[in-house]
Order: C-alpha cells, then sequence, then structure tokens
C-alpha cells in the first residue's frame, strides 16, 4: 500500500469515527472478552434482565461521585481528563428509528435515563506508542503503512457515571441489556440531527461491580465500517457506561481489538 492511500485511509476512517462520537472510539473483535482477558464465544445480545437483586440504593451525591470518578493516574498507560461541553450531546439531540433501540444510543452518549440524581463524564485514551526513527518520505511503502497504523493503535472511551435512587440503577441497567437484545439487528440513530447506522450489536462477557454486560456494535456509513465497543456496570444505585473506539480498528474495518478491561476494572474499583 502506497504511502498517499495508507495516509487518505487512516483520515477516512478517521471521519467514519467522528460521525458517529466526537470524543470517545473502540472497536470490534472476533472473540469475546472478559475481564481477566480472557476469550469467549461470541453471541448474539442477549435478554435484557437483570440478575441482580431489586433492593434500594441511595443515589451517590454530585461530590460523592466526583469522588468515585476517574482521575490521571488512575488507569496506567492512559490519560484521563474531563468531558467538556464540547464533548456533550444534549438528551434530546439522541434518537432511534426503533423506540426500544434509545436506551443503547444514550449509553453511548452517556446520557441519564429518567430518574439520575448526578452524571459526571471523562474522556480515557491510552497513550501513544513511541514514533518510529525514520520520517515518513523515508520509508518504503510497507514501513509507512506499518508506522500509520501504529500511530492509530489508540483506543479512546468515553465513560459515564450517573447515580440513581432506589431501584431506578438496576431498572436502567436492565432497560439497556434488553434494549441491545431487541436491537441486535441493527437500527438508526440520529445524533444532534445526523443520522448514524448502526448494523449489528453482538454480546461480549465482561465483570465487575455488582453486574455488567458489554456488546460490540458496528457503524456503516457509506460502506465503511467501523467497530465500537459499549460496557455498562452496575455498582449499587450508580451505573457506569463506556464507549470506545480503537482508530486502527476502524482503519482496518473490524482489525482486532478488545473491551478496555483496564478501564473498566479501574472505574468499577473506585465505586467499590
Amino acid at each position: 500500500m502506497r504511502a498517499t492511500v495508507v495516509r487518505r485511509t487512516a483520515l477516512a476512517a478517521c471521519a467514519v469515527s467522528l460521525t458517529l462520537l466526537a470524543t470517545a472510539c473502540g472497536g470490534s473483535s472476533d472473540a469475546d472478552t472478559d475481564a481477566g482477558g480472557g476469550k469467549n464465544d461470541k453471541g448474539a445480545a442477549t435478554s435484557g434482565s437483570s440478575s441482580a437483586p431489586k433492593t434500594s440504593a441511595k443515589a451517590l451525591s454530585t461530590a460523592e461521585l466526583e469522588t468515585a470518578s476517574l482521575k490521571q493516574g488512575d488507569v496506567e498507560g492512559h490519560k484521563v481528563a474531563e468531558a467538556g461541553p464540547d464533548d456533550e450531546v444534549p438528551a434530546d439531540g439522541l434518537k432511534a428509528d426503533k423506540a426500544t433501540c434509545l436506551p443503547v444510543v444514550q449509553a453511548m452518549y452517556g446520557a441519564a435515563e429518567a430518574g439520575s440524581k448526578a452524571t459526571t463524564k471523562r474522556k480515557v485514551i491510552t497513550d501513544p506508542k513511541a514514533g518510529a526513527k525514520k520520517s515518513l518520505k523515508d520509508m518504503t511503502d510497507g514501513e509507512a503503512e506499518g508506522a500509520l497504523k501504529a500511530a492509530f493503535d489508540l483506543t479512546s472511551t468515553l465513560v459515564a457515571l450517573n447515580a440513581y435512587e432506589g431501584t431506578a440503577g438496576p431498572d436502567a441497567f436492565a432497560g439497556l441489556k434488553k434494549a441491545a437484545a431487541d436491537c441486535a439487528g441493527g437500527f438508526t440513530a440520529t445524533v444532534a440531527g445526523t443520522k448514524q447506522k448502526i448494523v449489528s450489536i453482538t454480546e461480549e462477557k465482561v465483570t465487575g461491580g455488582d453486574e455488567a454486560a458489554a456488546w460490540t456494535l458496528i457503524q456503516e456509513d457509506e460502506g465503511a465500517k467501523a467497530p465500537f465497543k459499549l460496557v455498562a456496570l452496575r455498582k449499587e444505585g450508580t451505573v457506569a457506561t463506556f464507549l470506545s473506539f480503537n482508530l486502527a480498528a476502524g482503519q482496518d474495518g473490524g482489525a482486532k481489538f478488545t473491551v478496555p478491561t483496564e478501564v473498566v476494572a479501574a472505574q468499577a474499583k473506585k465505586l467499590g
């Protein structure tokens, strides 16, 4: 592959990813991954019932939720920053052509379900790998392709915490699982007026908190497909969602990469 073609491919992949998510990026794999890094057979998104007991939880306050949110240094090999106004999509700007799929769209952007008492959002990005020792113009085509792929091998994750009162947290978690199962065959989302086509949702394995679930979402735009990872984790009345994208995976049309279990584990640890 010529270096100029590699550059165009990388830029095209970036454009695809940005049409779906301005702040977070995540990819697909041919096998499921659990929190310990093990592989599991991929399957369709399963039933959305929650296995957790319907216990009444006290919502964390805004200050408590901030304390429980990820900060720089909490995830080794990653940069952590607060999400800003430019990273937000208003809840009324999130829609789905199938009403049952709306919880998936909301989870992708960290939007709270009804009953949320407090919300925090963080952006978590893997540290870049060491740069190439040669300049691009001095590389062979193969070297240029490898260097650009390495440069784009970054996973970006939007992490949102939403604190709920009573049984609203388990209900929100169960509602998301049901939506992912009902919408496994795909749907069309509208994000701030822009339509995004999700062609499939498949379940993965993840552990943490009182209950957790994960999925690979494939978005298609003019024939180009980009994979995303969506994770939900509940601890008592707090529901954490993680949406990840890996630009190299998007560039390759589905190169293997797994759920960012180190980010999920760090957040689960802070939630207790």
